[in-house]
């Protein structure tokens, strides 16, 4: 089991990274309202600029620190949880546009790979 959470750590890490950082100025299937880059996702859910770069900044921390976690086991539980309750957050604005469901489709994939690390010991 252990080495399939740390799969799991690393395929949450990984995605959540490519994002914000690698994917952030570019459109994809996912964004809120079909928006083109992360900026236009976040003025459509009415937040402002600023929080777009606290959220990313804490996404992309408690990706790499779920990453550490693989070695640092006291880690695990406060990582997986951070991610889990931003990705709760993220379903909850894709609601508040009334996008269709399917939008919502990643973040609920890793709200619960994130609740299944924090979870499963």
């Amino acid at each position: 089991m252990e080495y399939l959470i740390s799969i799991i750590k690393i395929i949450i890490a990984v995605s959540i990274i490519n994002v914000w950082l690698i994917r952030f100025k570019k459109p994809t299937t996912w964004r809120g309202n079909n928006a083109g880059n992360m900026k236009e996702e976040f003025k459509a859910y009415g937040l402002p600029e600023w929080l777009m770069y606290a959220v990313g900044t804490l996404k992309v921390f408690l990706s790499l620190s779920l990453i550490v976690s693989i070695y640092f086991r006291e880690l695990e539980i406060p990582s997986a949880c951070g991610i889990a309750f931003l990705m709760l957050i993220a379903i909850l604005m894709h609601i508040k546009i009334g996008d269709p469901i399917k939008k919502s489709l990643p973040a609920f994939i890793f709200l619960s790979l994130s609740l299944f690390v924090a979870l499963v010991q």
